[in-house]
């Protein structure tokens, strides 16, 4: 009767979940590997295959690679902003401050604004306002937009990618630092650790649990970033802020390489998963029970 039980429960809940998974994850993963092999261009039915052609062409398209280096600019920046900014702010709103919840609040509301949205709303600011204060102020820093120049548009990509991806790690922080033992917490007190002592041999080993988490999210994240560059730079001026997002939708779908495009998403996607994979191994041996 147990067993019956148990496999109705599997049923019930498991399956669907399962089928989902099946169906959206790992089916598409490996349509995708297969057209690696072909010289698919994305709408003819024939597919010839071709071999590992298509992974000989990602090696000589120099584009790619330099995407792929500013997109690894692009990680390095975000990832150590936004983890530090959202550990700071998490720890501020956890000292019992006025308002915290709403800033809580406040802060988690770009999160839930999609990528394009939040692209065109920046574009605006960053091409119009800050135009209009440079004007009647003088700044140097404004007088022209961002965007136009090389520099200030990357910088632009990792103000915004930064302002949207803080206040869901604020949250998962936020989480981390409530959870901390007070008895530890105290007892640390009384043996006179303090500031950055009591920080970095108390409180950063209980809160690795939170940082794991959180430098996967945005490891991953700021390297599959497509929307916010799509709709911000449009990898422009002259391709400079192409990420390889980017780069490799534009090399499937608008040049018609197909094959091509996926091989690249496939090194794109192995080179993410080692990374943060690496990161989970290194953080997860640091962790420490209370």
């Amino acid at each position: 009767m147990r067993s019956q039980h148990k496999g109705k429960d599997f049923c019930v809940f498991a399956l669907p979940g399962l089928f989902c998974f099946l169906a959206v994850v790992i089916v598409p993963f490996i349509y995708g590997v297969y057209l690696t092999l072909t010289d698919w261009d994305g709408v003819s039915r024939v597919k010839n295959f071709v071999g590992l052609a298509n992974f000989a062409q990602v090696m000589k398209d120099t584009q790619f690679w330099k995407s792929l280096l500013l997109t690894f600019r692009y990680v390095i920046f975000v990832v150590v902003i936004v983890n530090v900014m959202a550990f700071g702010i998490a720890w501020l709103l956890t000292r019992g401050m006025k308002g915290q919840n709403f800033f809580r609040a406040g802060f988690f509301t770009p999160n839930l604004i999609g990528g394009i949205v939040l692209g065109y709303i920046w574009q605006f600011v960053f091409s119009r306002v800050f135009v209009s204060i440079g004007e009647s102020t003088g700044w140097g820093l404004f007088e022209a937009s961002w965007l136009s120049d090389p520099g200030k548009a990357f910088a632009a990509l990792v103000l915004v990618s930064v302002w949207q991806l803080s206040g869901y790690m604020i949250l998962i922080y936020v989480a981390g630092f409530m959870g901390l033992s007070e008895d530890v917490m105290e007892a640390a007190s009384i043996d006179g650790a303090a500031g950055w002592i009591k920080l970095k041999n108390i409180i950063m080993p209980l809160m690795m649990s939170s940082i794991t988490i959180c430098l996967f999210l945005t490891l991953s994240r700021a390297f599959m970033v497509y929307d916010v560059n799509l709709s911000l730079t449009g990898g422009a001026p002259y391709g400079t802020t192409e990420m390889a997002a980017m780069h490799v939708y534009e090399k499937a779908f608008t040049s018609r390489q197909f094959g091509t495009g996926q091989a690249e998403a496939l090194v794109l996607f192995i080179i993410t998963a080692c990374i943060s994979g690496l990161q989970v191994y290194l953080t997860k041996k640091k962790e420490v029970a209370a």
